[in-house]
């Protein structure tokens, strides 16, 4: 007679349905979950790095504006330098040479518009005064107290101390600007003259691979910032001698101030310049009439539509090659944390953080960072 064997009893239902710890991480959930770890992380390590430079402003922002000033420069000291002059003789020319030119510039700028800005700045408040009476005089019913609360926020805003911090911070502090202005000099200095060999010491621990994509990232980053910088300043005056030649033929008052504006409202992308084409149009409306003002307001528009549409996609080529919600979420963020100074700054960090997000992973030779000629030793 034979014994049957009793098959070992299942387990409950509740344990076999229990996942280990390395099943509960490696799922499709645990793997969403790990995902979503890394990117808090990222976003932690990021929001800390940003907040210790906004702490150190009067250094962080010497050192970028050295660093795009010496990426637009760096072509004449190649150049010179090709030519058998010496890195501090080609540095020192190109500097100086800079500090006269651009010196001149505003020196004369100053002087030529130095008496205008009172009659500008009365004019301009006029103007939107006017605005102002058609809005609530006009078909469109707007109610008196609510655009008065949308112009005193206005008003609030710019002359806040939050904004002025981030405008202007430094024209009520003379030493942070003397120190910011002498600081960034010296950066600019060797940024000029030893750019290379600086970033060759930063690369100095990396090999292979990494080695080569740290060469690609220099290289990428210092033909962006060129780039974009003599892109838009070639915009920046076309946009205001454009204009400036359309208010000097309608015969509306302060065209040189207001062509000095567009130039400098033009480093702020989307904004800058439509901007400053407002403000012009807004003077004329004063000065010339409703009619003088449309025509104005028309050419601000052509001359946006021609710079877009056929001299950006030119002259900027692929410094600027990122979509313009972008650019506009940029310029957002670089107004919060440096009022001013960082929308100007905000578009061109991104521009470069994206060439180098495209050039990551590509494979190219070792560019020649430093041109200057050399001698062979003999064997």
């Amino acid at each position: 007679m034979t014994m049957k064997k009793k098959s070992p009893a299942a387990p409950p239902a509740s344990e076999s349905k229990r996942l280990g710890l390395h099943e509960l991480w490696t799922d499709r959930l645990g793997a969403w979950s790990i995902r979503a770890l890394q990117i808090l992380l990222l976003l932690t390590l990021a929001s800390v790095t940003v907040f210790a430079l906004t702490q150190v402003k009067l250094v962080v922002i010497p050192v970028l504006i050295a660093l795009i000033f010496a990426a637009a420069a760096s072509p004449i000291v190649v150049w010179m330098r090709r030519r058998g002059v010496g890195r501090a003789l080609s540095t020192w020319i190109a500097l100086l040479g800079g500090i006269v030119v651009f010196g001149g510039l505003v020196t004369a700028v100053v002087f030529a518009v130095q008496d205008q800005w009172s009659d500008l700045s009365d004019s301009a408040v006029e103007g939107f005064e006017q605005l102002k009476s058609y809005a609530l005089d006009g078909p469109f019913a707007i109610d008196q107290d609510a655009l008065d609360e949308a112009w005193n926020a206005a008003i609030d805003f710019v002359t806040s101390a939050t904004f002025g911090l981030g405008a202007i911070q430094g024209v009520s502090a003379a030493a942070q600007v003397v120190t910011g202005i002498l600081l960034g000099l010296v950066i600019l200095f060797f940024f000029l003259k030893d750019g290379d060999r600086i970033w060759e010491f930063f690369l100095s621990p990396m090999t292979g691979e990494r080695l080569d994509r740290g060469h690609r990232i220099g290289h990428t980053a210092v033909r962006t910032l060129g780039g974009y910088v003599r892109g838009t300043a070639t915009v920046a005056a076309v946009d205001a001698l454009g204009i400036g030649i359309g208010l000097t033929i309608l015969q509306v008052p302060l065209a040189l101030p207001l062509s000095v504006i567009v130039f400098l409202g033009a480093f702020i992308p989307l904004v800058g310049a439509t901007v400053a084409g407002v403000l012009a149009a807004v003077v004329a409306l004063v000065t010339n009439g409703w009619v003088v003002a449309l025509i104005v307001l028309g050419i601000v528009v052509l001359v946006n539509q021609l710079e877009g549409n056929f001299l950006q996609p030119v002259v900027m080529a692929q410094s600027l090659s990122i979509h313009p919600l972008v650019i506009l979420v940029a310029l957002t963020a670089g107004t919060i944390l440096g009022g001013i100074v960082g929308a100007v700054l905000a578009v061109p960090i991104a521009a470069v953080g994206w060439s180098i997000l495209k050039t990551w992973n590509e494979k190219g030779d070792k560019p020649n960072l430093d041109p200057a000629p050399t001698k062979k030793k003999p064997k």
